[in-house]
């Protein structure tokens, strides 16, 4: 943990942390953003453009394992530039894409960057924050995601609309350069905390192996949840607007709005969260409240029976709920894993959330290629109700150990 506690340190590194973590999830949508235009463009199917998103985070989820241990090792530091970098990257490739492989080819770099923020903002947010302002720290990283998720569409189909859907692709990589920019000048603040000398004790005990946390049941279950939240929310990032459309006969414009005002809500309820999950430690069941909400509202929605200028509130409400999950969900996996491994352990964990991100897409384009906008949010729904189950699974585990412990 830090060991400066005054309030501008602390609110520096959560700044830096959440501008990197708002780029990776600005990149999340830049291509699902454009899937009106590159269906057209490239003769492609809503399950072909889904593929792009499966492989992104195909890739990404597997590079997330690995970034950990390499996080571990060299520091989060210079990994956190290196992804940042690969954005930028990834962006300038899908620009100049000629091809259905060329848009897959960026899609891959862009995984590539996109595997390194987890290990890399949460190890710099559990050594350079003090432990009273975590929570907000948390809170600060999840809305800076959401943020990133709602600008991505708003950006690229305004200049996709007024130029073209490469002009919007080439204006989104000077994104991540002007943050690499904002880090490298603010380094100092990203540096790592100098560890004490490990006493012999400790070293005998880390014989266990530094896959020794791979072991712990905590670890997948933590891992299940993202994953089954991600394919939920795979299929509003892909498919929400679409879908609403669809259903209810809405504009675009609106169908688009409903989901920025999703993310927008979602980050009201992670900001609203931070002050719930710091008073708590029974964090599983503020998950399972505020999921169980979200999915009753997302069954109501691909039901149809509400007029359809409900739907940007409802898809609003959708998203604060989920949004107020966000901390407790943090806290509830720092608490079940061991505080040794910290990059690794996140890592491993957060790869679930790739992991439900390349299902997420692919299926529920199947979902929508038959024809069945209802069903993507009844989907949607049930994948989120599933998530309660491995949630209570991690509190319950989580508050037996502090049992035994005390």
């Amino acid at each position: 943990m830090s060991q400066d506690p005054t309030l501008r340190a602390d609110a520096r590194v959560i700044a830096l942390v959440g501008v990197a973590h708002g780029t990776s999830h600005f990149y999340h949508l830049i291509l699902a953003a454009l899937f009106p235009w590159l269906k057209p463009a490239f003769g492609l199917s809503y399950a072909e453009l889904g593929l792009l998103l499966t492989a992104f985070f195909v890739v990404s989820g597997i590079g997330q394992m690995l970034a950990g241990f390499v996080v571990d090792m060299v520091g989060a530091r210079r990994v956190l530039f290196f992804g940042v970098a690969m954005l930028g990257v990834s962006a300038l490739v899908l620009a100049a894409a000629g091809s259905y492989p060329a848009l897959m080819a960026g899609a891959l770099l862009a995984g590539v960057g996109n595997s390194i923020f987890h290990p890399a903002d949460y190890t710099l947010l559990n050594e350079r924050v003090s432990r009273a302002r975590l929570a907000h720290g948390f809170s600060v990283h999840g809305i800076s995601g959401n943020i990133g998720w709602a600008a991505a569409p708003l950006f690229m189909t305004t200049v996709a609309a007024t130029s073209s859907w490469r002009m919007a692709l080439a204006y989104a990589s000077l994104l991540p350069f002007a943050v690499l920019g904002i880090l490298f000048l603010n380094r100092s603040y990203l540096r790592a905390e100098p560890k004490p000398a490990a006493p012999a004790a400790p070293a005998a005990a880390e014989g266990t192996g530094t896959l020794a946390f791979l072991r712990l049941p905590a670890v997948w279950m933590c891992f299940a949840f993202f994953m089954l939240t991600a394919v939920a929310l795979g299929g509003i990032q892909a498919f929400a607007a679409i879908g609403l459309m669809q259903l209810y006969g809405i504009s675009r414009g609106l169908a688009t709005g409903s989901y920025t005002a999703y993310m927008l809500a979602s980050a009201v309820g992670m900001l609203l969260g931070g002050f719930v999950g710091a008073g708590r430690q029974d964090h599983d069941r503020t998950v399972a409240i505020a999921f169980a909400l979200a999915a009753a509202l997302a069954l109501l929605l691909g039901a149809a029976v509400v007029p359809g200028w409900l739907a940007l509130p409802l898809m609003a409400l959708i998203g604060f709920f989920s949004g107020v999950a966000g901390p407790s969900r943090d806290l509830m996996i720092r608490a079940a894993a061991p505080k040794n491994a910290t990059g690794r352990v996140y890592g491993v964990v957060y790869s679930g959330l790739d992991a439900g991100l390349s299902v997420g897409p692919a299926l529920f384009g199947l979902v929508m290629d038959a024809g069945h906008p209802g069903w993507l949010f009844a989907g949607i729904a049930s994948f989120q109700a599933l998530a309660i189950v491995t949630a209570v699974g991690v509190g319950g585990g989580t508050r037996s150990a502090r049992l035994q412990n005390a």
